[in-house]
């Protein structure tokens, strides 16, 4: 496992990573909406000065969200969870979801976090990143055969405010790393449901007339 520069990762992939901390509301750790072949995190509280990632099957998780990549850049987080729960330290999100690998090979992950995070892949660690800290960055190999994969990244926040989460992989034979997103990683069968779905999104669109996207709500007559 490397360690890698919170500054060399961060340049790789946000170039104006200022600019893109300041914007709490789109660094989120995801939403309510159920996204079937995305990530799903449980959230838990867990106790004040907590060193480490819990015990997750003791606890009980107090609400679900729901994303397709883990993209939270290093930035001061008030915000809480939306429709869950407005605590925003003190606690922990269990991510897990599948992946399918064409390409089978030796794929880098880097795996980015404040506090601690750990990353497993078909129930093996990959990365530890463990422990009370600022921002910082491991990275570790996974030689991967094609076919289904299972995913799971457990995180917590300590004290409060700054927070980050962020999981990024470069495929066999790059060096560039890129955000991993599970849309980039559907099974045979999901990729032919997503092509499916967004051919009926775009025949729809073609078929709409001028001003349909618009909805006329209820006619109030004026008082007289």
């Amino acid at each position: 496992m490397i360690r890698l520069g919170i500054l060399a990762l961060s340049l790789c992939l946000f170039p104006d990573a200022t600019a893109l901390a300041q914007e709490e509301s789109d660094a989120h750790f995801g939403t309510t909406v159920v996204i079937s072949a995305g990530l799903r995190g449980d959230i838990y509280f867990i106790p004040e000065n907590s060193q480490k990632l819990p015990k997750f099957e003791k606890l009980k998780p107090v609400g679900t969200i729901y994303t397709t990549q883990l993209n939270v850049p290093d930035h001061n987080f008030t915000l809480g969870f939306p429709g869950v729960t407005d605590r925003f330290e003190w606690f922990a999100i269990d991510y897990t979801g599948k992946f399918w690998i064409e390409k089978p090979g030796k794929y880098t992950f880097a795996l980015l976090s404040d506090d601690g995070s750990k990353l497993y892949i078909d129930g093996h660690t990959v990365i530890d990143n463990d422990g009370v800290h600022a921002a910082r960055a491991y990275a570790s190999t996974a030689k991967l055969k094609e076919g289904p994969h299972t995913l799971r990244v457990s995180y917590f926040q300590g004290p409060r405010t700054e927070v980050a989460l962020i999981l990024v992989v470069a495929p066999p034979g790059e060096e560039d790393f890129s955000l991993f997103n599970t849309e980039d990683y559907l099974s045979p069968d999901q990729q032919k449901e997503w092509n499916r779905a967004k051919l009926n999104r775009e025949e729809l669109k073609a078929k709409r007339k001028p001003g349909e996207d618009f909805i006329l709500g209820p006619i109030i007559p004026s008082r007289p």
